[in-house]
């Protein structure tokens, strides 16, 4: 037990903070198969998806404790403390997966409390830190997709009090909706703030294959789960006179969300080719290519709402195609993740 426990602890000095992508990329893959029709699917990713989000909490809490250091480096870090955001939507995406496949609406509310309570902490902890520090980098090596992530995660509060909304009574109803629709709008100027950013290193700095990591799927990603969040705020109109009130301005910008996520996938495919087709960059498993499993799920679970909320079937087959897709990826991917787990046990057994 001692040596079990030394190598526990080896090998959570290395977790990264973004380990919870791997719950948000499990969760959309359950409620994209739940709104496609695939039940038996949706119920086994929503059980599995329980057991990761407890595991890797355990894991978390135990890096927590034994590297408090390594955890305080990670928040103060530009590239890595975006990574914390992942918690609030692995709750969001687990509570939504809760709700819509488990009927469970106390523990969907009891996960967006603590989302919430996350997202407060880590949104004021993590941008006060990275403004009042004195040595920070420059924009090439201090921003990339992954800060995105922090759209993902106030997106997700709203995706999942937007769902939980119509279950209750008034005047708790139109509360719920009343804040979906305030993080939904503070989630796409936040998107607009940093996008600005991340398009501007893009396209004026030098860009190399290692930099092209994983977590810039994000870009399409907060796009997605944008347009799923309006989605949901349109089906919910009828129960909120002062949504019912915005619909145009709704709708508007539910497409408008839609069309940029959709937009930034032939560019990712492009820079995913230039990556390891011309520069040959070496395809090797890596926890992060989560983050780029998720925006394959959001996206078509989006737009599956988004056909539902704007009367759009002739858009009925692109959620399907995409959900195809994101369940390859992420047998792939899990896969990867089960070798991984048995490289590492025969080498604590030598």
């Amino acid at each position: 037990m001692p040596s079990l426990l030394r190598h526990l602890r080896h090998a959570t000095a290395s977790l990264s903070p973004g380990y919870f992508s791997m719950v948000m990329a499990t969760g959309i893959m359950s409620i994209a198969a739940h709104l496609l029709g695939v039940p038996v699917l949706a119920k086994a990713l929503l059980a599995l998806n329980w057991l990761l989000f407890i595991v890797i909490g355990a894991l978390a809490l135990a890096h927590l404790v034994w590297h408090p250091r390594r955890v305080r480096d990670d928040l103060f870090n530009h590239l890595n403390a975006p990574g914390f955001f992942t918690f609030v939507a692995a709750c969001g995406v687990l509570g939504s997966q809760s709700l819509l496949i488990g009927g469970d609406l106390r523990v969907a509310a009891t996960l967006g409390t603590v989302g919430l309570l996350a997202w407060i902490g880590f949104t004021y902890t993590i941008f006060t830190v990275l403004t009042v520090k004195q040595e920070k980098p420059e924009l090439a090596r201090g921003i990339n997709g992954g800060w995105l992530l922090a759209v993902v995660a106030t997106q997700s509060m709203a995706v999942l009090a937007a769902l939980i909304a119509p279950a209750v009574g008034q005047p708790l109803r139109m509360e719920l909706n009343f804040f979906a629709l305030s993080m939904w709008l503070w989630g796409g100027m936040l998107y607009i703030w940093m996008m600005s950013l991340i398009f501007y290193r893009y396209t004026f700095f030098t860009f190399s294959p290692a930099d092209l990591s994983p977590p810039y799927w994000i870009n399409m990603g907060a796009m997605a789960i944008s347009t799923l969040a309006g989605s949901l705020l349109i089906l919910n109109a009828p129960h909120a006179p002062f949504l019912h009130s915005m619909l145009p301005f709704l709708k508007g910008f539910t497409v408008f969300y839609w069309a940029t996520g959709t937009w930034w996938i032939p560019m990712l495919v492009v820079l995913a080719i230039w990556r390891h087709g011309v520069r040959r960059f070496p395809f090797t498993y890596d926890p992060m290519y989560w983050g780029a499993v998720f925006p394959l799920g959001m996206y078509a679970a989006s737009t599956h709402r988004m056909i539902d909320a704007l009367q759009l079937p002739f858009l009925a087959r692109l959620p399907q195609a995409m959900f195809a897709i994101g369940m390859a990826a992420w047998a792939l991917l899990f896969a990867g993740q089960l070798r991984a787990l048995y490289r590492q046990w025969r080498t604590a057994e030598n």
